[in-house]
């Protein structure tokens, strides 16, 4: 599913759908089509709506691979279970879907694998926060019928909350936005209507008393909505990279706990950073838990700190970056910006 628009990433989704903005020299989607394919996918469709065209170019590339990929473009949004009901004469078996704006790396085969021992009709891949007030949380139990146990991490679903208070909180496991799926749950999606998994579609299953599982992922999940979880997600990647290898672009190297990609030179100093084709950083300036999409020398005197900047941007000497989202193509003059999106 890549269909949104990624408002909250602007301005670096002013040029890019929200699956296209790059982490590690990759477009996010990648991530999580890479964990389909580990788990045995073949067929992969990704659902689109804005800028749909870029992804259709970049889907297309993934035939190289051996993989029949295609793109199935939307007049209309159609929701999440409206986007997937639209492939539903194409979805003869069990079928996998997953966010193409989310960063996933786990064992998809491993829920798959629970989703068939435990004659399920929906599998959810659930993911372990502190704070889930801000997510849709899940209530397991060890049975199709039984009582929620918060601390169960895997079990038959029985109960959804969105966006819990502290005293409503039953557990603390949210939906990670992958699931496994046996094609009759799509005669429950309207045809042709806006619908939704997790707020329409799995609460009538639910009440219908289908079977339905979830298990909690061994791995990392981020929903890359915000700007400040693209680079966590960077920073957890990076950290645990020789448990959770991902593929880099060819010729990248890893220096200082950072991808450099093919070319890029570093005389400041770097830490924990991604610098992208055409990227530099000469002595005297200093980049540490950044995100450099590509084509921005870093001149001296910049310091550019937990920033993430697209391609082309050209900094003056002496700028200084922090917590800042800046877009394609801007020119930035000498000054300091601390947490600001440019443009605005």
């Amino acid at each position: 599913m890549a269909g949104g628009q990624g408002s909250r990433l602007m301005p670096l989704t002013r040029t890019r759908p929200k699956p296209m903005v790059e982490l590690l020299g990759r477009p996010v989607i990648d991530f999580v089509k890479d964990a389909m394919v580990e788990a045995g996918a073949t067929d992969i469709v990704v659902t689109t709506g804005y800028r749909g065209e870029q992804l259709e170019t970049h889907v297309e590339s993934w035939n190289q691979s051996g993989l029949n990929a295609s793109v199935n473009q939307e007049s209309t949004p159609m929701g999440t279970a409206g986007s997937v009901g639209l492939l539903r004469d194409r979805i003869t078996g069990t079928v996998i879907v997953g966010s193409g704006d989310a960063v996933a790396s786990f064992d998809v085969g491993a829920l798959v694998e629970a989703h068939r021992s435990h004659g399920a009709k929906v599998t959810m891949a659930l993911w372990e926060v502190d704070d889930p007030s801000e997510f849709g949380i899940v209530g397991l139990s060890a049975t199709p019928a039984g009582e929620v146990d918060g601390d169960l991490r895997s079990g038959f679903i029985r109960r959804f909350l969105e966006k819990p208070a502290p005293e409503e909180a039953f557990s603390n496991v949210i939906n990670a936005g992958l699931y496994v799926l046996e094609p009759e749950v799509f005669e429950h999606v309207p045809v042709g209507e806006k619908f939704d998994f997790s707020k329409q579609l799995f609460p009538r299953l639910l009440a219908m008393g289908w079977p339905m599982y979830a298990q909690t992922i061994n791995g990392v999940w981020f929903d890359v909505g915000q700007p400040s979880e693209l680079l966590n997600a960077q920073a957890a990647l990076l950290e645990r990279r020789d448990e959770l290898p991902f593929a880099l672009e060819d010729g990248a190297t890893i220096v200082s706990n950072s991808v450099l990609a093919h070319g890029v030179q570093v005389a400041g100093e770097l830490q924990s950073s991604y610098l992208g084709v055409g990227c530099s950083v000469a002595a005297g300036a200093e980049v540490r838990g950044s995100l450099l999409m590509g084509g921005t020398p870093v001149p001296p005197g910049c310091v550019i700190r937990d920033s993430v900047i697209g391609t082309n941007v050209v900094l003056s000497p002496g700028t200084r970056l922090n917590a800042c989202v800046v877009g394609d193509d801007e020119r930035l003059k000498a000054g300091a910006f601390d947490s600001q999106r440019i443009p605005t």
